[in-house]
């Protein structure tokens, strides 16, 4: 019998995220876009070895002013602003169950969305249709909304390689939800003094 394929790459368990303050698994071939360039302190973010996919991990003040399914597209909206999107489109939004996280817990409570955004990558004109899911998990104890992105471009028509073909599989929705429910708090002090 056959072994594993030699490109297959398993998850990253216990990926240590924010200076070890929180750990969670990673789907593979995941590239820690920090060692590319620069990224904002309060985000991890990681692309695909091999396509455009994304994952981000922000930690945001929390927007107590938005509650429930308003939270969640209010984070999505603002998402797209910052990624300059022209056109957003919310799909759908479902309450997320508590008692599938690692941060239970701590969430009061969790929302996943799905919707499209867009968006024209820099320096070009054209803008794609970009899938987005996020997952939101609102942690008012510690004054944060926890924002998971997960970004699925259209795949590039100049490539050769069909997604099957690549040595690396896109990461799949298994493999986000993965991320957001293995997201786990390591030290409370990354919120600062409460």
């Amino acid at each position: 019998m056959p072994g594993p394929s030699p490109w297959r790459m398993e998850p990253t368990r216990d990926y240590p995220l924010f200076g070890g303050a929180f750990s969670a698994t990673l789907p593979p071939g995941a590239i820690d876009v920090s060692d590319l360039r620069p990224v904002p302190n309060n985000q991890e973010v990681f692309c695909h070895r091999e396509t455009d996919q994304s994952l981000i991990v922000e930690l945001l003040e929390l927007q107590a002013h938005v509650q429930g399914e308003a939270a969640a597209r209010y984070h999505f909206e603002d998402f797209g602003w910052v990624q300059e999107a022209r056109a957003m489109q919310v799909e759908t939004v479902q309450p997320l169950l508590l008692e599938n996280l690692a941060l239970r817990g701590f969430c009061q409570e969790a929302w996943v969305l799905s919707g499209k955004q867009q968006v024209a990558k820099e320096n070009q004109q054209v803008a794609k249709d970009v899938t987005v899911h996020q997952a939101l998990l609102r942690l008012p104890q510690y004054a944060t909304d926890l924002l998971l992105t997960f970004s699925q471009p259209p795949p590039d028509n100049r490539s050769s390689l069909s997604p099957e073909n690549l040595p690396l599989p896109p990461w799949s929705l298994g493999d986000f939800e993965q991320l957001v429910t293995s997201l786990t708090l390591h030290d409370p002090d990354i919120f600062g003094p409460q």
